[in-house]
């Protein structure tokens, strides 16, 4: 697909879903393209990545995920010695706390294939074909996007939990949308994953069928909101409209 391709999808998911947030495109490579420059600063966890790719673009390796010990395992990023100890140090942390058990730690998704760099960029602006297509959403978003899931899938999106890097491994790995109620480290280090939002994470290879179904739902939802707003004002006025005058009073 064209870079204007990429950006009339980005223009549908933030139009049609009024996103807060720009889509951000997550991309896994062995090769980075020319002229694309690494992150600038250290983060305290990969998935802050996710919000600072919102207003750039930029390459990352394992050493710029080098505070996240998790987001290394998740990722299948190379991993230093340094980087295994913090593992298994905050695994030991976690198991203490009942938090992650062991016995939790096979339905953690870890991504089946390793690559040298991870590319963030928001999606109109994406240098590379995006594995990963990331949103910012609230619960009415995340209603019409599994609305959308359904109808691409055929099934309903999982709602995943701790750790929200796992989100990006799960729908590499099935090819499926997933969504990701984050965790408390992502909301500690992320300042747009506020109580209200959530995390939904569309497979980059069927992004123009998700697009498509996600406008006209969109559409759909907004005309339908309409008419049962206009049916629950006539109930609560002590009227019984039938669905035909409802339709009526909606086409008024």
């Amino acid at each position: 697909m064209s870079e204007n391709t990429y950006s009339r999808f980005a223009a549908i998911l933030s139009e049609s879903l009024d996103l807060r947030q720009p889509p951000v495109a997550i991309s896994f490579t062995d090769s980075i393209p020319n002229g694309l420059n690494g992150h600038t600063g250290r983060v305290s966890a990969g998935c802050r990545f996710w919000e600072d790719a919102a207003a750039a673009t930029f390459t990352t390796t394992a050493a710029d995920h080098d505070m996240c010990s998790i987001g290394i395992y998740t990722h299948n990023l190379q991993t230093s010695s340094r980087q295994q100890i913090d593992l298994e140090d905050t695994l030991q942390v976690l198991g203490k706390l009942g938090y992650v058990r062991e016995e939790d730690l096979a339905s953690i998704p870890v991504l089946q294939s390793q690559s040298k760099y991870v590319v963030y960029s928001p999606l109109a602006e994406t240098p590379l074909p995006p594995d990963v297509v990331m949103l910012f959403v609230n619960a009415n978003q995340s209603l019409i996007l599994t609305e959308a899931t359904q109808q691409v899938e055929n099934q309903n999106a999982p709602a995943m939990g701790r750790p929200a890097c796992a989100v990006v491994p799960q729908v590499m790995n099935t090819g499926r949308a997933a969504l990701s109620l984050g965790c408390c480290g992502a909301r500690a280090y992320l300042d747009v994953l506020t109580n209200d939002v959530a995390l939904f994470a569309i497979p980059g290879a069927k992004l123009a069928q998700y697009a498509e179904r996600i406008e006209a739902l969109a559409k759909a939802n907004a005309i339908l909101s309409k008419f049962h707003q206009i049916r629950r004002s006539d109930v609560e006025a002590g009227r019984t409209p039938t669905v035909k005058e409802s339709l009526i009073a909606l086409g008024a």
